[in-house]
């Protein structure tokens, strides 16, 4: 696997992913060095003089009018970490916590922090040796970053807290031993350092960012199943009408729609039948889709300013100055995630809506009455559907002052993202239940006339993997392989095999 260099600037998506899904060699560049060394000799100078600054020789938040002696500065770091890891919750995912763990040390390298460089080279050594230390995934506001989770990354560094390594959970000063590292003791400015920035709530945003790249294929995929299975009509996504109003996404959308459901002979078996207009579930895929990938255009924008971003505070220039500013302020992320999490929300939702089109009157069964069908598999549908209706109220619009009013407007970014993971993760189900579905509603539908080029090479994968429902069985087996088929890129791999490349 290529070395992953870090240069604290150029981090891209692909190493993000990379870092989520696997253990990559990851190195410093030698121009991130040459800034790091410097920028530390400005905070060593900074910290031997009697002048305060804020973070070096002082106390922090409501206290950083308190000057500390310099004798006491090495303790106050320590003092720092100890105080603010008191995260609460379930951990977050190891994969997430790992690339929280590269991005703090991706913006450490920038140079802008004036840590030593052996600070960012131990975070480094960490990813290297496969050491992740354990985040608690509940306790951050999101300004002056997410101080809780992060003092919980800090503290392995200084050989406390816990981590994981070999696939346990155990103590870091175990890990530390195993590997051959020893716990560093920190120095001016490093734990505030460690501590202060958006890497928390940004990795967990990136991780619900890719998942939601990958589920705007798959919509289009399930939505182009339901289509054929309910003899809808594909007038609505001709390109000649989608011009007319040319957002991006839904010129996409309907592209997408055009070649899964090219040479379908279902659709032809029904050129002149009687119904004039779809439901709008159906009718306007292109219209909701789009306006989702639009969204989630906007947010992979705001994230991609955010992973080469420094959000440490105070910042230190190679010009000499240390300046306080508000870098550390997590409301783009907040945004991005709360705008992502009501886009894929409406996802689910008009996801649902089509599967309740298809299960009407007769619940796709052969033997409605005796047979229930997809009756309760809806019935899944809709709850998750509320719960992401619930889940879609904006965190960003919330605040709560903290610190004794120092910081008195915070962008709840950490938990803006979390929610948006679990609306995700609710979207995989729900598009799962519709790719069963709309196969299903294609073999009661089909009358031996076969779907377009993208549907029916879903269909039979499927169909090789999953025999059609012609009695009441227990599903939950069924279901639970669609499921993985939407956490995995194995369909849309299938589809573009077959027609070429869907857009987002």
């Amino acid at each position: 696997m290529k070395t992953i260099e870090l240069t604290g600037f150029d981090l891209s998506w692909k190493e993000v992913k990379t870092v989520l899904h696997a253990l990559p060699k990851i190195s410093l560049s030698n121009k991130a060095k040459e800034k790091i060394e410097k920028s530390r000799l400005i905070v060593d100078k900074k910290a031997a003089s009697k002048e305060p600054h804020y973070g070096i020789n002082t106390g922090f938040g409501k206290l950083a009018t308190t000057q500390i002696d310099p004798e006491k500065l090495e303790t106050l770091q320590h003092n720092l970490i100890y105080s603010h890891a008191v995260g609460v919750g379930e951990p977050l995912p190891e994969p997430v916590s790992r690339l929280a763990l590269l991005l703090r040390a991706h913006v450490l390298a920038q140079g802008y922090s004036g840590v030593r460089l052996e600070i960012v080279e131990r975070l480094i050594d960490f990813i290297n040796k496969g050491i992740t230390p354990v985040l608690p995934a509940q306790g951050s506001v999101g300004a002056s970053g997410d101080l809780a989770p992060l003092a919980h990354m800090a503290q392995a560094v200084i050989g406390e807290g816990e981590v994981w390594y070999q696939g346990t959970r155990q103590k870091s000063a175990a890990a530390l031993e195993k590997t051959g590292l020893k716990p560093l003791l920190l120095k001016a400015k490093e734990g505030l350092s460690l501590v202060n920035g958006t890497q928390v709530s940004l990795a967990i945003a990136c991780d619900v960012l890719l998942q939601a790249e990958r589920l705007l294929k798959l919509s289009d995929i399930t939505a182009a199943l339901s289509i054929e299975g309910n003899l809808s009509s594909f007038t609505p996504f001709e390109e000649r009408l989608i011009q007319t109003r040319p957002y991006p996404g839904a010129v996409k959308t309907a592209s997408n729609l055009r070649k899964l459901l090219l040479e379908s002979k279902m659709n032809l078996s029904h050129k002149n039948c009687a119904r004039v207009q779809d439901p709008y579930s159906f009718r306007c895929v292109p219209q909701v889709h789009g306006a989702v990938k639009d969204t989630f255009s906007f947010a992979k924008r705001m994230l991609e300013v955010e992973l080469n971003s420094a959000t440490d505070n105070p910042l230190v220039f190679l010009e000499g100055d240390i300046v306080s500013g508000g870098n550390f302020h997590g409301e783009p992320i907040a945004f991005a995630a709360d705008f992502l999490g009501i886009a894929l929300a409406e996802l689910g939702s008009i996801s649902e809506r089509r599967v309740a089109v298809l299960i009407d009157p007769g619940f796709l069964t052969p033997n409605p009455g005796l047979q229930s069908g997809f009756m309760i598999p809806h019935v899944v549908m809709s709850a998750l559907v509320s719960e992401n209706k619930t889940l879609a109220h904006p965190a960003s619009v919330d605040t709560i002052p903290t610190s004794a009013g120092q910081e008195d407007h915070v962008s709840m970014s950490c938990w803006a993202a979390r929610k948006a993971k679990k609306i995700a993760d609710n979207v995989e189900k729900i598009l799962g239940v519709e790719l069963l579905s709309g196969c299903q509603a294609i073999d009661l539908s089909a009358n031996g006339n076969k779907p377009g080029k993208g549907t029916h090479a879903v269909h039979r994968y499927v169909r090789e993997r999953l025999p059609f429902l012609n009695e009441d069985k227990y599903l939950s087996s069924q279901l639970e392989i669609a499921y993985k088929f939407m956490q995995e890129e194995v369909l849309v791999d299938v589809v573009e095999k077959a027609i070429g490349i869907l857009e987002i």
